[in-house]
């Protein structure tokens, strides 16, 4: 079972935001006053096609779905958290926190997939406990090592731990519980999604262990990246407001493994971390500025991968 898939499905903004509705629990979103709408949006797609570009003379498979004008979906470009594909030609679809991030889901990006030849066979649809304010966002809220069947799950509003556990039944993959803090205006609160704060590639996983409060949670993670024979590139509460958490393993060209990130998360991380991720793989990094600002969200977020098989 690959860890990393050269295919990757991305969507192209078109009514770029702040989204009022998932800023209530997400502490890295700020309002851009000085911008008007429609610039905002011409800044968030510009940002989009300069890293769908990259992603691509890097020999990634990049399947860009055009967002649609018919609905308010200011978070559109996060498919991650409403969709995954697996392996076994099935496919995931997830309960959302806010409201208009449920508009985001749409059959046509299904047929997109399908068209570029891949094999769509089942889909588990959990978004029926949206009805139950239960949530968990995908890839967001669950961070899955394939190769070892185990999910790793940071507990928040955004992720239901008796639904993440049915996910780990009908997948097949061990869960691993825990909650991740960060420090706002002095308190300590949930963080929104264990992707900002962790990241498991196929040798290696980036992580902030000062987030996890509880020392036995933290020991039991350690034990599983042992385990697994994972080196742990631990970075601080600092670099993850930075997004140096919400990173991606792919395969490029010739099967060459990258570590995705934005260019602030890069630049915040120390020589010596970039050092110990690059005796795994490369680093490919992308100015997200205006996504980062107003959509809270990073490089890690932007990416739905695609483990689905091919039709021949």
């Amino acid at each position: 079972m690959p860890q990393t898939t050269n295919t990757i499905l991305m969507i192209r903004p078109v009514h770029f935001r702040m989204n009022e509705q998932t800023a209530v629990n997400n502490y890295y979103q700020k309002k851009n006053a000085h911008l008007l709408p429609s610039a905002l949006t011409k800044k968030a797609q510009n940002e989009f096609d300069a890293y769908v570009e990259k992603l691509r003379s890097f020999g990634i498979h990049v399947i860009v779905v055009l967002d649609t004008k018919e609905f308010d979906t200011p978070d559109s470009l996060f498919p991650n958290n409403w969709i995954s594909f697996h392996e076994e030609g099935t496919v995931a679809m997830y309960p959302m926190f806010a409201e208009n991030r449920r508009l985001e889901r749409r059959e046509d990006v299904l047929e997109q997939v399908e068209n570029e030849g891949f094999l769509i066979e089942n889909i588990v649809d959990y978004t029926i406990a949206e009805e139950d304010d239960i949530f968990l966002e995908g890839t967001g809220s669950m961070i899955l090592d394939r190769k070892n069947r185990k999910a790793y799950c940071a507990l928040s509003p955004r992720a239901n731990e008796e639904l993440f556990i049915e996910f780990c039944e009908d997948f097949e993959y061990t869960p691993v519980i825990f909650t991740a803090n960060q420090t706002v205006n002095g308190q300590r609160e949930k963080i929104y999604h264990t992707n900002v704060m962790m990241c498991i590639a196929e040798t290696f996983v980036v992580i902030c262990l000062s987030s996890i409060d509880d020392k036995t949670e933290r020991k039991n993670l350690l034990k599983q990246f042992k385990e697994d024979g994972k080196k742990v590139i631990d970075i601080t509460e600092d670099q993850v407001v930075h997004f140096a958490g919400n990173m991606l393993q792919v395969r490029g060209k010739d099967d060459e493994r990258f570590l995705i990130m934005s260019q602030q998360a890069f630049e915040s991380l120390t020589q010596s971390q970039l050092s110990q991720i690059q005796q795994h793989c490369q680093i490919i990094s992308s100015s997200l500025e205006t996504i980062e600002i107003c959509g809270g969200g990073s490089a890690r977020c932007m990416m739905a991968e695609v483990f689905l098989p091919t039709k021949n």
